[in-house]
């Protein structure tokens, strides 16, 4: 039980309903749709579109999402890939004549084709309730009513501030004689309510072949870029086969690459064979945990990538040959002076929302910009803020990861969901970029081996 006398929040309980957001609006939202008779697909969605208009810096429409969904709280889980790909045109010999040798953040190249309302709209018809038109009129209100800037949020954007000053679109959206809205101001956004209304009204096809879309083209071909309108038309995201892994009994389950959430099941491979100690924050646990951490990011950095065109060696990976062998690099008494040659195989800002309804349908959703304002770059007329996920490609023609035409790149956002005999016990996910595999596997060890207390109200909220 939590001691009352210390600092703190409760854990939540219910019967009918959960949502966890990074926003109270969002929140709320997610409730109110709840409450209204929509599941938890429907409630997650108007809440991710609430988010992306209060919450600019972290997340938009001009960005990509994953999810994981167990219907009726059992392991059957659904998996959900949608993340955008590289214009047709983006080929590494093309950037090598240019003579361009990264993808820099506010260039036109750092940004794939934006999925996330494509991912939205397939996820809706196959376990939602609702439509756009009656989910998006929350957003829609905050963003052509005005929304109440919060402490979170009016730091994102004073931390931006150079950024939101060097693109003329988001200086015109998001300051005001040079500064950026205060925190409890209201701000709004009546382009992207435009963008939201026609999306609403017309369906996901409005964003990929109307206006909008020639709008983000133009935009980004006027900078240099290389998308196409066929770029858009082509969008589709796709179902996957979710991947998991034994915790001490529980099966962890994440989204197949190009996401991490590999990553995060080699890190809980790594730890499962460790001795838990004293205390989560001891230097003994965390001296290991951060060489955990050099060994797995190392495998990422290697092997991530686009599995339609490239080799990602996942049951490798995932074997426990594999994580005893990282295992044993790891001096529980010295920092490693650098990383070992491991045999290889015969290869920022962000928001997750979790829901639950009374039916038990659970789903973990993330959606992302990446870096805060993505790439710095808004389209002109519908105030879509565009992401910057294409940075993650690198330009070496020999690399797993190297950008191609039609390529996803390596990705750091992962929903997660764990279960055991059958049952869910949680949706949970974490936030903050690269920090996203780590985060998971201290989050999980830190309830499953110390019992920290949020296990109390996700396990009777869900289970």
């Amino acid at each position: 039980m939590r001691n009352l006398e210390l600092p703190g929040r409760s854990p939540v309980h219910a019967t009918k309903g959960m949502a966890a957001t990074s926003h109270p609006l969002a929140s709320l939202t997610a409730i109110d749709v709840l409450q209204a008779g929509g599941n938890a697909m429907d409630a997650a969605i108007a809440a991710c579109a609430v988010q992306c208009v209060v919450e600019p810096a972290s997340t938009g429409i001009g960005g990509d999402c994953f999810c994981l969904y167990s219907p009726g709280g059992t392991d059957g889980i659904v998996a959900f890939n949608g993340s955008g790909r590289a214009p047709e045109a983006a080929t590494a010999e093309w950037y090598a004549e240019q003579g361009i040798t990264e993808i820099t953040r506010q260039s036109p190249h750092a940004v794939s084709v934006p999925s996330a309302v494509d991912g939205w709209d397939r996820l809706l018809k196959a376990h939602g309730t609702k439509e756009f038109g009656e989910l998006f009129q929350p957003a829609i209100g905050f963003a052509r009513e005005g929304y109440p800037v919060s402490s979170r949020v009016s730091v994102d954007f004073a931390s931006q501030i150079e950024i939101l000053r060097s693109d003329e679109n988001l200086s015109r959206v998001f300051l005001k004689d040079g500064k950026p809205p205060a925190a409890g101001s209201l701000h709004r956004q009546p382009q992207l309510a435009d963008t939201l209304e026609t999306i609403a009204k017309e369906g996901r096809d409005a964003f990929y072949h109307g206006a909008i879309a020639q709008d983000i083209v133009g935009y980004l071909q006027s900078r240099g870029g290389l998308h196409t309108m066929e770029d858009f038309a082509s969008v589709a995201g796709e179902y996957v086969d979710p991947i998991s892994s034994d915790y001490k009994g529980y099966q962890v389950h994440q989204c197949p690459p190009n996401g991490q959430g590999v990553i995060a099941l080699l890190l809980l491979n790594i730890v499962s064979e460790i001795e838990a100690g004293v205390a989560p924050l001891s230097a003994e646990r965390l001296h290991r945990e951060i060489e955990a951490g050099r060994l797995a990011y190392h495998d990422r950095a290697a092997y991530l990538a686009d599995p339609a065109q490239a080799d990602v060696p996942v049951k490798w990976l995932l074997s426990r040959e594999h994580a005893d062998e990282l295992r044993k690099e790891i001096d529980p008494g010295k920092a490693m002076t650098g990383l070992p040659d491991i045999s290889a195989p015969e290869h920022k800002d962000t928001v997750y929302i979790t829901v639950v309804d009374k039916d038990r349908n659970a789903c973990s959703f993330i959606n992302t910009l990446y870096y805060g304002f993505g790439s710095g770059l808004m389209a002109p007329k519908s105030g879509v803020v565009l992401h910057n996920r294409a940075m993650s490609f690198v330009l070496d023609p020999a690399h797993p990861n190297c950008i191609a035409p039609g390529k996803r790149p390596m990705h750091t956002i992962i929903p997660g969901m764990v279960s055991r005999d059958g049952k869910l016990v949680m949706s949970y996910g974490v936030m903050g970029g690269e920090y996203q595999a780590f985060g998971h596997m201290q989050f999980l060890t830190r309830m499953f081996d110390f019992g920290l207390r949020i296990w109390l109200g996700i396990w009777t909220g869900i289970r």
